[in-house]
């Protein structure tokens, strides 16, 4: 197991990612028995979607952690149906899933301004409650903030993930030589000539057993969960993460990260993947990166080098394998080139699979709305496979 300094948990601890919040609806108002009156509806609490807010200073802000919203008011003479009471909303990022206290997920908020109601008010006095109000819904929920990223890049700590997310981006990470330089999430764009951005998201290191929550393990894979597509990077000198730990070659590092997405959530396994082999501006480098393209297409010949629990069900097919040096620059505007085309890819099968689900649905509502007995084909057709 690794043991990092205080220090690094500390300067970690400024990231917050997750937080367990009290909410709690209004109360209704009292209903006027005498003339019929309604109390109002007590207000209801939303979750909201903001671009620049961040979970820390939601933390910072409401220390205590506790949303009520305001009570519906009392029927009156003047006013026989009282007024709603106000709502409140709590501010949160973008890229927030909200579950319950047991775990289940309430909704995700995916863009700015997605809203969702997570306790709602009680009901005003009226006469089927023999105008006595009703208190509002109680609820501890949790926030669980998951990057959403176009890219996620995955590699063992020390790979050069931070120094080509500046290389490539316009963001500025911290870059030291010593593992676990990234403990927090880094987010830079991709700046293409016609304008197009795509995000990249550089996140803490795994190390081996990250899926049982070693180092920061699934403080890594959970945001991952949120990015479409992966890109590998690994040293071709292969990786150590102290001299108590084994040395790895850079094939039996990239066989130990799909070991370790496998493990945590087999789906990780499905997003397409690219490879980014680091560091080919060393003496050797060019050697080292012909032995690694000889085991990674004939992956299986290599296996038997590894202990059974450590191979992965299936291996990663990467769409593009570009060898790149993130200190001279060599090889990163392809790289960029290849991510480009895979993002474009992939966005061009999402918009294919939703027009063929959206005309499907066309084709089942039109058989649905079909008011003659319905014939063989009519049968058929209802039965095609759902995309």
């Amino acid at each position: 197991m690794v043991h990092c300094s205080c220090a690094l948990f500390r300067k970690y601890g400024n990231f917050v990612d997750n937080l367990r919040l009290f909410t709690r609806g209004g109360s209704g108002g009292m209903g006027y028995p005498r003339l019929g009156g309604e109390g109002g509806k007590g207000g209801d609490v939303w979750v909201v979607a903001h671009k620049k807010m961040t979970l820390k200073q939601l933390k910072d802000k409401y220390p205590q952690k506790r949303f009520v919203a305001g009570e519906g008011a009392n029927s009156r003479l003047s006013a026989l149906k009282g007024s709603k009471g106000k709502d409140c909303e709590i501010p949160v990022p973008v890229g927030i899933s909200v579950t319950d206290e047991n775990g289940k997920i309430i909704g995700e908020l995916d863009k700015e301004k997605d809203r969702i109601l997570v306790a709602e008010g009680g009901l005003g006095g009226k006469f089927l409650t023999n105008f006595l109000p009703l208190k509002g819904q109680k609820r501890i929920i949790h926030l669980d903030l998951k990057l959403i990223a176009d890219v996620g890049l995955v590699g063992f700590p020390n790979a050069g993930k931070s120094s080509l997310l500046s290389q490539i981006s316009h963001a500025k990470p911290a870059v030291a030589d010593y593992a676990f330089t990234t403990l927090k999430p880094e987010l830079g764009k991709i700046m293409y000539k016609d304008f197009k951005q795509i995000s990249v998201a550089d996140l803490p290191g795994l190390i081996e057993g990250a899926h049982m929550n070693k180092g920061m393990g699934h403080k890594f894979l959970k945001h991952i969960e949120r990015t479409k597509q992966l890109l590998f990077v690994v040293d071709v000198f292969g990786f150590q993460l102290s001299a108590k730990t084994q040395y790895r070659t850079a094939f039996e590092t990239i066989i130990l990260l799909t070991k370790e997405l496998e493990l945590y959530k087999e789906e990780l396994q499905t997003k397409p993947a690219l490879l980014a082999v680091n560091k080919m501006d060393l003496p050797g480098a060019q050697n080292k990166f012909h032995v690694l393209m000889n085991q990674l297409q004939n992956p299986k010949d290599f296996l038997h080098l590894f202990e059974k629990h450590m191979i992965p069900e299936r291996t990663v097919e990467f769409q593009h394998i570009i060898p790149i040096s993130a200190v001279t620059g060599e090889g990163t505007d392809e790289l960029k080139n290849c991510i480009r085309k895979s993002v474009d890819e992939y966005a061009d099968q999402e918009n294919d699979a939703y027009h063929r689900k959206q005309l499907l649905n066309l084709q089942i509502s039109n058989t649905i709305s079909y008011r003659e007995p319905l014939s063989k084909n009519t049968v058929t057709s209802s039965k095609m496979d759902i995309i």
